[in-house]
């Protein structure tokens, strides 16, 4: 499993497999965020299947599909939310993984240091430079 650590507190990744959850237990989280929708493609695990292999395995599931191409404040105030109200660290995962650090970027304005934001986005490896619009240095 492939798979980025954005802060102590949260990672993203690429389409996880069932087989993925037990290990992203093993690693310390203790909640995953789908950002994808169902269907995207004709491969992926369906989130009822994802949502219940986590439950069993004792982890927190969370579903907050962002079709590619489509941010919304909603889907923002919904990441900061469900980030916040879990303790312990975070596993986001989309298609590729943009979505997810893009919604966890977005969503910590505010919260952290602009710098910091954009620091942490570049350090997991992502070239994102449309956020600096968002985000400047100063938030």
């Amino acid at each position: 499993m492939d798979y980025k650590t954005v802060t102590p507190e949260f990672a993203v990744a690429p389409q996880i497999q069932p087989n993925d959850i037990e290990t992203i237990k093993n690693l310390g989280y203790v909640a995953i965020i789908n950002n994808r929708p169902d269907d995207e493609t004709p491969d992926q695990p369906a989130t009822g299947s994802l949502a219940k292999i986590a439950s069993e395995a004792g982890l927190q599931y969370y579903d907050i599909p962002i079709r590619s191409g489509t941010l919304s404040a909603e889907a923002i105030d919904e990441t900061r939310s469900t980030i916040n109200s879990i303790n312990g660290p975070v596993f986001a995962f989309c298609r590729s993984g943009t979505r997810s650090i893009t919604l966890w970027a977005l969503a910590q304005i505010g919260q952290k240091d602009g710098q910091e934001i954009l620091s942490a986005v570049a350090s997991a490896g992502y070239d994102l430079p449309f956020l600096a619009q968002f985000i400047t240095p100063e938030q």
